[in-house]
């Protein structure tokens, strides 16, 4: 019997959890695509920024990962260039690989914003790891360097945080507790760390429920972050931040969190896609035009009645699951399922020990909420972890 030849494009939270449903069934024959070697866990990039974290805890290697399966999942570190969907071919710099059905996984990027004088140039985005890596040792060297200067007074450090979604308000928080504990911790007289998280719109947390938005407002200001509403950069210089409203602010370093776009290979694909450069998907997940190529994750954009879908590691793995389900299904010839997805719960972390969330419609708040974060993070973690440890143990004894 010939196997179900099956790619998918990209090792992020969709690509994986696709790849896990799809290898239950022996007969399929799944090869994995990315340009990186490691899977990157986003949802823990502010305990990599202020130390909680090594990048060895947030990171799985694909090759063992991989290896963890039983011998039909092969993991192929190169960077897809092009697509020829007439003909089924996956296109890299090195050579052309056939698929019978295919996953468009590669999730998003950071997007600076093009007419925002030095933003690409001054300011960090953390959704690539070597991103968040250069940001975290920059951090670092500036606590050590006013700690250095260890006199009467010192100069303070300004970090802008410009994005009030999910990741920058979890990054201010955490970089503002986390700088508090280090100071009280070692009795430092320099003390002195200024965050300001800029944000478009009225409140924070745009689009989420207002007991969820007051209470990460005002934890934010129990932590001392200055939030200012109703604000853009316009401009950005090597020392320095200009807002919307021609307000000048110094600044040490900068992350911009203020939105995300398709990766680089969505753009050179002959596919449908809206305003924004996302895959157009059915809701079956397929593109348009080819029944056999299925769109999942932060690359494509989904509706629940008429209502779009927060791009969030929950959602992306829900999508996966509805894309093997119908994988599976378009192998035996059996009707499809449509996508009923929904958030099945928000976990918000503020800061060491602290967290605001709601779960299936309850809300919790402070240390519960915090170690219902850890605990959902880490379970996560500890799957891909023994998958991972699998795959080594076979590599190494074989």
């Amino acid at each position: 019997m010939s196997k179900n030849k099956i790619v998918v494009i990209g090792g992020g939270y969709a690509g994986l959890r696709t790849v896990e449903k799809l290898a239950k069934n022996p007969q399929n024959e799944i090869i994995l695509f990315d340009k990186n070697p490691y899977h990157f866990m986003q949802t823990d990039v502010y305990d990599l920024i202020a130390n909680e974290e090594d990048f060895a805890q947030v990171t799985v290697d694909l090759f063992t990962f991989c290896s963890g399966f039983d011998g039909n999942v092969t993991f192929i570190k190169q960077e897809v260039n092009n697509i020829d969907f007439k003909n089924k071919k996956i296109i890299t710099s090195v050579q052309r690989y056939n698929y019978a059905y295919l996953v468009i996984a590669v999730g998003a990027r950071t997007k600076f914003m093009a007419d925002v004088v030095g933003l690409r140039i001054h300011a960090h985005g953390i959704k690539a790891l070597h991103r968040a890596m250069y940001f975290k040792q920059k951090f670092e060297m500036s606590l050590f360097n006013r700690v250095e200067e260890s006199g009467a007074s010192c100069t303070p450090m300004n970090i802008i945080v410009a994005g009030a979604g999910l990741s920058g308000v979890e990054i201010a928080a955490q970089m503002a507790s986390f700088s508090r504990e280090f100071y009280r911790k070692n009795n430092f007289i320099c003390r002195k760390l200024n965050i300001v998280l800029i944000n478009a719109g009225e409140h924070v947390l745009y689009g989420l429920d207002k007991e969820l938005v007051e209470k990460t407002e005002k934890r934010l200001k129990e932590l001392e972050i200055v939030v200012k509403n109703q604000r853009k950069v316009a401009e950005v210089t090597h020392n320095s931040v200009k807002l919307s409203g021609g307000e000048i602010l110094q600044m040490d370093f900068m992350i911009y969190a203020g939105g995300i776009e398709p990766n680089g290979l969505v753009y050179s694909l002959a596919l449908d896609k809206n305003e924004k450069e996302y895959i157009v998907s059915n809701n079956y997940l397929q593109v348009q035009n080819y029944n056999d190529v299925f769109a999942i994750g932060d690359c494509t954009t989904v509706y629940n009645n008429g209502k779009v879908i927060a791009p969030t590691a929950d959602t992306a793995e829900q999508m996966a699951e509805i894309c093997a389900k119908n994988i599976t299904s378009l192998i035996a010839n059996k009707p499809l399922t449509e996508h009923k997805i929904k958030s099945r719960g928000v976990l918000i972390a503020l800061g060491r020990g602290y967290a605001v969330s709601k779960i299936f419609g309850i809300y919790f708040s402070g240390y519960f909420a915090y170690i219902m974060k850890k605990f959902v993070e880490k379970i996560y973690a500890k799957k891909l972890d023994m998958r991972s440890r699998r795959g080594c143990k076979k590599i190494f004894c074989n």
